[in-house]
């Protein structure tokens, strides 16, 4: 039997063990599918845009992950956990990976230079979270 990787990120202290809440879960993917549908609001300047996508792509990562029994403190580590929690795709992942480092200049050093492009794959990547969070209730 091959290990499991959300017991080995436990381990070492990336996810911590948590009993799955429905209020939290819940919570979650509201408050993620309100961003995502904001998202999309083009009245919007695109750097809010992508702040709503991103918000919601993390909260919606966060609800597989508590749903799975886990919590983190990291981003990161919510995204890179969607492997696990919904068989999600490394391509699509990839899209998180590259929206989690230009939130973090963004935030870090105040240089958001975002793409219709890279808003776009966003905000299908955080609907592609939603239907797998959503088709695994």
């Amino acid at each position: 039997m091959p290990p499991d990787p959300l017991a080995n990120l436990v381990k070492i202290g990336q996810i911590k063990p948590e009993a799955p809440s429905e209020k939290d879960i819940g919570g979650l993917t509201r408050s993620g599918l309100a961003r995502l549908k904001d998202s999309t609001n083009e009245s919007l300047s695109i750097e809010s845009r992508f702040d709503l996508a991103y918000n919601a792509a993390h909260a919606l990562s966060l609800a597989a992950l508590r749903k799975a029994g886990y919590r983190s403190e990291s981003r990161y580590i919510v995204f890179q956990c969607l492997k696990h929690t919904l068989d999600f795709p490394n391509e699509s992942w990839r899209v998180l990976d590259n929206a989690h480092r230009l939130r973090n200049v963004a935030e870090y050093e105040g240089e958001l230079d975002v793409s219709e492009a890279l808003l776009e794959s966003l905000i299908r990547t955080a609907h592609m979270i939603a239907e797998r969070l959503n088709a695994d209730a």
